[in-house]
């Protein structure tokens, strides 16, 4: 079996390979073409050129390699960044995906059949009026990274009533210490870390009260790949079902660290808040569960742990 992930060296993609290849998948890549494969990012992969912006760089490299399963992760992945690229955004989180779903449809016109999984985003709910939220929870994005997320998710479902086996997995957010700098997330675990070590002496963060629904990205990447196996052409929550708040996510980071909250240890900037922040995203999972017999296996503390771990050793 074959399949063709883009984002393939990505915090999610990197784990998503090594699941497949664990199975025994032939394993092929995109990147841009004018880039070069991360120094850290996975093995035994097969990479391609292809601007995934450009319907003819996708159709080429779709048609050449002919997987069994095509996987979209290739995204601008930061709420904050979509904000400052709105546009880049709409062309990489939307437009991308119908250029991607075109050339997959092509494919299955040529008698191929092919599984096409859309990585989507709990961003697509928005501010949502209930929780948790669950595939049937109305989307109502409400910032720029959700909206062109959205634009992808309901295209997945235009492309699946036309007969293409597709799914799409809507992912909550998920960590582990392949978490590029930037998020929030490895802030904080980072932080801690220098703080243990006597680096620096706090923290400083946005919106403390924002909760999320925080998983173990490996275990999110054994989703994709149980929908990508079953060929499952549905809609699927990938999440934990708790829902923990930044501030929560920076005290389990200094305990991890060997540390305690002082008052002084955790601070807040405005700068860091976002133009608007869904107050409680939290998903449920019932159906992959109870269809895919799919289960998250890291609690939250043990993933900040993890983290925490993991920029520690990176200091010694």
């Amino acid at each position: 079996m074959r399949a063709l992930i883009t984002g393939a060296d990505g915090q999610t993609g990197s784990y998503l390979v090594e699941a497949l290849r664990l199975r025994g998948w032939d394993v092929h890549g995109v990147r841009r073409p004018t880039s070069e494969p991360s120094p850290t990012g996975p093995t035994g992969i097969r990479w391609h050129g292809a601007d995934l912006t450009a319907f003819t760089d996708v159709r080429d490299v779709v048609a050449r390699v002919r997987a069994d399963l095509v996987v979209n992760l290739a995204a601008v992945s930061s709420v904050a960044r979509s904000w400052d690229e709105p546009v880049e955004a709409a062309l990489v989180n939307g437009a991308a995906v119908a250029n991607m779903l075109d050339a997959v449809l092509e494919t299955r016109r040529d008698g191929h059949e092919p599984h096409f999984v859309q990585a989507s985003s709990a961003e697509i709910f928005g501010d949502p009026s209930s929780s948790p939220q669950d595939e049937s929870t109305a989307v109502a994005p409400t910032n720029p990274y959700g909206a062109a997320k959205a634009y992808a998710h309901l295209l997945v479902g235009a492309y699946r009533a036309r007969g293409l086996s597709a799914s799409s997995v809507i992912l909550y957010n998920h960590e582990s210490p392949r978490r590029p700098p930037s998020f929030v997330t490895r802030k904080i675990t980072s932080a801690a870390a220098r703080m243990a070590r006597g680096l620096q002496d706090s923290m400083t963060l946005g919106n403390l009260d924002a909760r999320r629904d925080w998983g173990w990205a490996p275990d999110y990447a054994e989703a994709i790949a149980l929908v990508g196996e079953a060929r499952a052409a549905s809609d699927f929550v990938i999440a934990t079902g708790e829902a923990h708040s930044v501030h929560d996510f920076a005290r389990a980071a200094l305990r991890a660290a060997g540390l305690d909250e002082d008052g002084r240890s955790i601070r807040t900037d405005p700068a860091f808040l976002r133009p608007t922040d869904a107050p409680l995203l939290v998903g449920d999972a019932s159906r992959i569960r109870r269809e895919l017999g799919w289960a998250p296996t890291k609690g939250f503390q043990d993933i900040v742990t993890a983290m925490v771990e993991a920029d520690l050793a990176a200091l010694d």
